[in-house]
């Protein structure tokens, strides 16, 4: 268990309590809205299938108020981020909820199906590109980034930008492999992320990715 895992997964678990810069273009990545498996292997891993669907948040009734609703994979649950009161909590709090000009809105908790977390970040500028709210996202987070990749995708109804990075902290010096897409809607930008963590493999959170990021629709 490295120190980077360790990190991670004390992040991970106190934003669960709670509850970049240009690179290369995929452009081979295959036409948007296909749903079949466009770039095999790494970094994208497109043969990884979405998982199972079991109810839904962003939608009237559901959790976490967004201006889209996306399906959850059997045994995720969504929570609204909020940062509890107090001066202490509110630091702590900001820490873990803002990245890159971003703010957390919903956590998707999958540790009991296996898997770890998705994370929907809402851009604190409206008029914010996809393009751009990704760029300062990947850079937000204080680790050096590397093999960033960027894509043009389709993302249920929307059109989506989609970026993967591998992240290395500066203390540990651990790398570990990102995934996050971006659209808009009614006027917000936001971004679906995921990674690999502590005890959680590719093949644990992209398929949640995958489903979610697949699905979305204009929150009714």
């Amino acid at each position: 268990m490295d120190r980077r895992n360790c990190a991670a997964a004390l992040a991970a678990l106190t934003l669960g309590v709670l509850t970049g810069c240009g690179g290369a273009d995929d452009s081979s990545a295959g036409a948007a809205g296909d749903p079949a498996p466009r770039a095999t292997g790494e970094p994208w891993y497109d043969e990884i299938a979405a998982a199972p669907a079991e109810g839904a948040a962003g939608g009237a009734g559901t959790p976490c108020a967004l201006p889209v609703s996306f399906p959850l994979a059997a045994g995720w649950t969504a929570e609204p981020v909020e940062v509890p009161e107090g001066e202490l909590a509110e630091l702590v709090g900001d820490a873990l909820t803002k990245r890159g000009g971003t703010t957390a809105r919903c956590e998707v908790d999958g540790r009991r199906a296996g898997g770890g977390f998705l994370r929907v970040w809402a851009a604190d500028q409206p008029t914010a590109a996809p393009r751009a709210a990704l760029e300062a996202f990947v850079t937000g987070g204080g680790e050096t980034i590397d093999d960033q990749r960027f894509r043009e995708v389709r993302a249920g109804a929307f059109d989506a930008t989609e970026v993967t990075w591998l992240a290395t902290g500066e203390l540990d010096e651990e790398s570990s492999r990102h995934w996050a897409l971006a659209v808009r809607s009614a006027g917000q930008t936001l971004v679906f992320a995921v990674n690999e963590g502590l005890i959680t493999e590719r093949t644990d959170v992209l398929p949640a990715y995958r489903l979610a990021t697949r699905g979305l629709a204009v929150a009714g």
